[in-house]
């Protein structure tokens, strides 16, 4: 099972990640604190203070085609936002 699927890189969460040394991760749904902070720290080699996640059901959408309307639904998802001990970082940019 592959725990971390992708780092949530948005505006708001590198401020965050500025300002509260936390780093936001989309991880796999059945993932649970102990997993994801391993995965963290093997993946990125730094040390974890703190694991938090959150549970998103997915969104109901619809469009409207020449053969009636469509709905559908996202997939769910779970987010984790990880903070770091003291003097820790994780750039994600390094090897662009």
């Amino acid at each position: 099972m592959i725990i971390i699927k992708k780092p949530v890189i948005t505006e708001k969460m590198t401020a965050i990640s500025e300002k509260l040394n936390r780093y936001a991760f989309i991880v796999d749904v059945r993932a649970n604190k102990l997993q994801i902070k391993k995965a963290v720290q093997d993946l990125y080699g730094v040390q974890v203070a703190a694991v938090n996640t959150m549970r998103y059901d997915g969104k109901l959408k619809s469009r409207y085609t020449k053969a009636g309307v469509i709905e559908g639904r996202r997939d769910a998802f779970k987010k984790a936002i990880v903070t770091l001990a003291k003097g820790e970082t994780i750039d994600f940019f390094s090897n662009i």
